[in-house]
Order: C-alpha cells, then structure tokens, then sequence
C-alpha cells in the first residue's frame, strides 16, 4: 500500500507528527510513501522529515512530488537523508510560457532537474501536463531533453477536478496522438496494472510513460493509496474530501499508537467508491 504526505508552505504538522503517523502507517503495512504538496520544498524542515520517515524500519521507498525550483541546492541532502527518487512538474522549456504557467524561471527548474539525476535520485520523472495551445506542440522537444538528461517524461492529460469549466474545455487535449506516436518509436511497451493500466513506452533514446485521468472506476477498484493532508487528516480517496478523517488532534490530545490506527481503519472503510465497487 501507498501512502502520501501533502505538505505546504504553512507547514501545519510538524516534522515529529508527520513522522510519527508515518510509522504508524507502516505497522498496517504501508511500504510506500511520497511527499507531495503543495510545494513540499517551501518546509525549511523538510530534510527533517524526509531523514525522519526514510528510517522507519519496514519501509521500501520515499519518493517526492516537486516543482524542481529549489531542488538545486537541496537534492544531495535530501538523497542522502533517504529520498529515493522525484517527479518534477515541468511542462514546458520555454521561458516565457513557464513563467505565465508557474510564475517561476525555468532555468531554477532545469537546474533542480540536472542536479536531481547528479545527485542519484532514480528515476527522475518530469510531469508536463499537456494543454491545447500552450505546450502541445513541444512533446518532441521534451522528449528529447528527458533522454538527454536522463529522465522520465510523464505526458499526463488535463481532467476536470478542481478546475474551472471553461479552462478545461479550452485547454483539454487528448492524449491518443501521442500514444500512437510513441507505438511506432518503442523498442518495449510496459502496462502497470496498479497504476490505471498506464502504458510506458521505451524508446531507444529516452523512457515516456502516459498518464490518462484518473477519475474512473479502474483507478477506483486498483486504487491502494490513503494520503495525509497537511493540517493532519487522512484523505480516503483522492478525489473527495467530504470523508476525511482527523488524526492531528487526537495525536496531539495524546492518543496512543492503537488508537491511531483505529483511525487508519476508520479512513480505510470510508474508501469509496473502492469498497462500493469490491463489494458488487
């Protein structure tokens, strides 16, 4: 099982509490975890919480989800504190559509991507959320930097959660273009059963992995992660948070170990539509 840790630059929990409910998480059996956000490199203790969860006994991997913008100076520390390996959201190698998109320079981005592969974190995927007439057209170009650089590219398609309407429609591109391109270029073709039955495309010089929404019942029925938000709640499903449950308070009222992990199991029969599906 997966677990996730969303983390902001408000930093509700602190280092010791999220540690503390990650290894609480691991005596259920949670093997995984990855620190998301949010921006998680914003934390100033955020080398605190990755040493701190990466040495629970029992767990197999800590990975990270990141804009990549303060990776330069942080990504050695942070892979010998026990980060295993990143996902840098970079959706473009344009400057000026960069800062329209994020509000950031590119170049802080690359920077956090070159030094991220230096500094041995494997693999390093790039996240580029493909939009209609912003970045379409600069696959190619992406591809061919991940190859370069040694890296993933993760193409990942627009869908309509928390977003506005309009925007969706006027940005949202199918990805079966790509997918067909990427066929007729792979030497291997992987299918992850866990991960919506996605396909990844090895290409002789670079690795393309495509990433279709999310909201459907495959997702749902093969869907084994349970996400820790940042002010202390277990998230049961990703896309509702009409169900979460508080752990924060309690652990901070003084609450045992047993008694939290009744709230994992608390979270865990609140997972719907998971146990809604498995039950038909």
């Amino acid at each position: 099982m997966e677990g996730e840790v969303a983390s902001n630059s408000m930093g509700e929990m602190s280092a010791e509490e999220i540690v503390h409910v990650a290894k609480v998480a691991v005596k259920l059996g949670i093997s995984k975890v990855k620190i998301t956000g949010g921006e998680p490199l914003m934390r100033k203790d955020i080398t605190e919480v990755v040493r701190g969860i990466a040495a629970i006994p029992g767990l197999s991997e800590l990975s990270m989800t990141t804009n990549g913008i303060m990776l330069a100076t942080l990504a050695k520390e942070l892979h010998a504190s026990g980060l295993k390996r990143v996902n840098i959201s970079l959706p473009t190698l344009d400057s000026e559509t960069y800062r329209a998109l994020t509000g950031g320079r590119l170049e802080n981005a690359l920077e956090g991507v070159r030094a991220a592969v230096e500094a041995g974190l494997y693999p390093v995927k790039l996240n580029m959320l493909i939009l209609k007439g912003v970045n379409d057209d600069a696959v190619l170009e992406m591809m061919e930097f991940a190859g370069k650089v040694g890296a993933i590219l993760q193409l990942i398609e627009l869908e309509p959660i928390n977003l506005n309407m309009a925007y969706y429609y006027a940005h949202y591109k199918s990805l079966d273009e790509y997918e067909e391109m990427l066929r007729r270029k792979a030497v291997k073709v992987e299918t992850r059963k866990y991960m919506q039955n996605r396909h990844v495309y090895h290409l002789p010089d670079v690795t393309v992995e495509v990433v279709h929404p999310i909201e459907n019942t495959s997702f749902c029925l093969n869907c084994t992660r349970l996400r820790l938000t940042s002010d202390g709640k277990l998230k049961p499903c990703l896309m509702r948070n009409d169900n979460l449950v508080d752990v924060l308070t309690p652990m901070r009222n003084g609450a045992s170990d047993d008694e939290l992990i009744e709230l994992f199991k608390l979270a865990n029969l609140r997972r719907q539509p998971y146990n809604q599906i498995r039950a038909q």
